[in-house]
């Protein structure tokens, strides 16, 4: 996957036919058997249409309904999310499902046997299914204000005259704030939170502790097979994150348009210093062992020092995937010691 892609993907006209697919879906009767198209938004009971639901999305958007949404869609990191909050999606969207057919990363605790896939790479989106499943909501995170992620451009003007859409702003904000926001929504939604306040605890607790790594100059990188990418702090919530509460994160001299990271070749790697590099590990980016063929880079002293370690861009924005995440970089920092 080139630079701007992992920026814009990773990291970050009505189709014919839709009036007659939509008249079949109404005419598909207002009661679903239980089960239908995959598993509830929630184990909680649905609201009746006398109270009503509302929810103002981070595109200012204030969304009200007649009744509480049941049926609900998500792109695989919002569905990651809500999944750990207690919402059940039916469907999803977005790299889920591996060459194997095991879980990609990126949908967290999300069992994929149990919901209907809608698509697994960029700009695949099956429409025709989605309509099938007389969704009540679609949600999505977003990288840039008002551009759903992994809805593509030339059917969403046909997606959102389907359901009601929700978008949750990912750039320059921290993890606590998207999280916060997917919290909300969950509650809004009639999730139980099963298991929030042990799991909010943890996060809490492992954050305290990364303060004790002031001292540390730590490089965060993603690898593709021709330049490695130095990610620029502010843009992601994990980061922001790290940095608000202790960590000392290299930010790149110069960035790419867009923001979102510096492009480096491999023969400019030791471009910075670093005590510590942490590595994307998503499926996109070069493996360890990939760029330790990198001669440039095998030879930084962080590299050579062992004090190599995995960043889970992926991990779900949910006290449950920040606790599981905060908890391996504390612990691996712990083995680090300043080199410089």
């Amino acid at each position: 996957m080139s630079g701007p892609v992992l920026a814009r993907r990773g990291f970050l006209a009505a189709t014919a036919g839709l009036a007659a697919a939509l008249t079949l879906s109404a005419c598909g009767g207002g009661t679903r058997a239980a089960g239908d198209g995959g598993a509830s938004a929630s184990a909680a009971p649905a609201a009746t249409a006398a109270q009503g639901w509302t929810f103002t999305d981070d595109r200012d958007k204030k969304l009200d309904l007649p009744a509480r949404p049941s049926r609900v869609v998500a792109q695989v990191g919002a569905a990651a999310a809500l999944w750990d909050f207690g919402v059940r999606p039916v469907a999803v969207f977005g790299p889920h499902k591996l060459a194997d057919g095991s879980r990609d990363p990126q949908v967290g605790n999300v069992d994929i046997a149990k919901v209907e896939g809608l698509g697994n790479v960029w700009d695949e989106f099956n429409v025709e299914k989605y309509i099938s499943l007389q969704p009540d909501l679609l949600v999505s995170s977003m990288y840039v204000k008002g551009d759903l992620w992994y809805v593509p451009a030339k059917s969403k003007e046909t997606i959102e005259q389907v359901a009601p859409t929700a978008g949750v702003m990912l750039t320059g904000r921290s993890a606590t704030q998207v999280i916060g926001k997917y919290e909300e929504l969950a509650r809004s939604l009639g999730a139980d939170l099963q298991g929030v306040p042990e799991a909010k605890a943890r996060m809490e607790a492992a954050t305290k502790e990364l303060a004790a790594f002031k001292d540390l100059k730590i490089l965060m990188m993603s690898g593709g097979a021709d330049a490695m990418w130095v990610v620029n702090p502010p843009e992601y919530p994990d980061i922001v994150h790290l940095t608000e509460n202790g960590l000392n994160i290299v930010k790149p001299a110069k960035v790419d348009d867009g923001g979102f990271f510096q492009t480096l070749s491999w023969e400019n790697a030791d471009t910075y210093d670093a005590d510590v590099i942490l590595y994307d590990t998503r499926t996109q980016s070069l493996k360890p062992e990939e760029m330790l063929k990198k001669p440039t880079f095998a030879k930084l002293p962080a590299v050579k020092a062992g004090q190599f370690y995995p960043w889970r861009a992926e991990a779900p924005f949910s006290y449950q995937g920040y606790a599981t995440f905060l908890e391996e970089l504390v612990s691996n920092l712990k083995k680090a010691k300043k080199l410089q």
